[in-house]
């Protein structure tokens, strides 16, 4: 891969990474399902007069725009309101790689070899051990309750990976704009459910500058650029080059939740921490070593 396709896919882990400071920073002021559903609204309005519809069938994108909106945006944004870190949220939804090879192996009945076993055992250990800190901490800022809806998140993010590889290369920009506006209508449900109409409106008419930049930058950042920088590098080189940068996410974000939001790094989260991307970092060397067999 050149080294300029490389600095891309760098540029795009620290853009995923950091980003989920930022997202700490939105929801300072507005409102999960209210700062979702604006994500989303703008990513389809006003861009989906300008762009072509790709030739997929309606139900693709359909399926694809509730899984991102309400699935995997929709409960992570609601569980780093109140119930989970974001150094803790970024490492978690990296389980979306364990969840998309157990999905495969009951859909597409692949096969999974003895290394890949190992792998999922320790990111499962990991995962498991953070669990258990968040259900026996008395006022912890980690919650099992936040712990499992970032699972469901990442689960929702494996769903829709399987939905993609399904339709093939597509112009990942235009499949994004277009299945924005079907995650709209479930973030708004959600929203005046569980949020209520006066207090969008109240969290509307206060917002300040930073809340906005953080709406579009999760628009153009983080939607538009990072997606579309990373779908556009693996139609050109081979997942498993590709895959395994994203390792990098997780490490950008505990560092920058550190940093930027002095979130504790305790000796048990750091360990948990290790054996998660231990397992999906083998997991992507056995995929990798499984795709170059003869």
């Amino acid at each position: 891969m050149p080294l300029a396709h490389w600095l891309l896919a760098f540029m795009a882990v620290l853009i995923w990474g950091t980003n989920f400071v930022v997202i700490m920073w939105g929801l300072a002021e507005l409102p999960p399902f209210l700062f979702s559903t604006l994500r989303f609204l703008l990513t389809a309005f006003p861009w989906i007069l300008f762009v072509k519809r790709p030739a997929i069938p309606w139900h693709i994108f359909l399926g694809f725009g509730m899984l991102m909106g309400a699935g995997q945006f929709g409960l992570l944004y609601f569980a780093m309101h109140r119930f989970i870190t974001a150094g803790l949220a970024s490492l978690l939804m990296q389980t979306q790689v364990i969840f998309t090879i157990l999905l495969a192996l009951i859909i597409n009945k692949n096969r999974i070899t003895t290394l890949q076993v190992v792998a999922l055992a320790l990111a499962a250990a990991g995962i498991g051990w953070i669990a258990w800190r968040s259900a026996t901490s008395a006022g912890a800022s980690v919650t099992l309750f936040g712990v499992l809806l970032v699972l469901a998140a990442a689960f929702c993010w494996a769903l829709a990976n399987l939905l993609v590889q399904s339709v093939g290369r597509v112009d990942v920009i235009a499949f994004l704009v277009w299945s924005g506006v079907f995650a709209v209508p479930p973030l708004l449900l959600f929203n005046l459910l569980l949020e209520g109409a006066s207090r969008d409106w109240a969290a509307l008419s206060t917002a300040s500058a930073t809340a906005w930049c953080v709406v579009l930058w999760q628009v153009f950042g983080n939607t538009l650029f990072g997606f579309g920088v990373w779908n556009w590098l693996l139609a050109r080189h081979a997942a498993t080059v590709v895959a395994p940068i994203s390792l990098l996410v997780p490490v950008f974000g505990m560092s920058a939740s550190a940093w930027l939001l002095a979130e504790p790094l305790p000796l048990w989260k750091v360990a948990a921490a290790s054996l998660v991307l231990l397992g999906l970092a083998l997991n992507a060397y056995a995929s990798r070593s499984q795709s170059t067999a003869p």
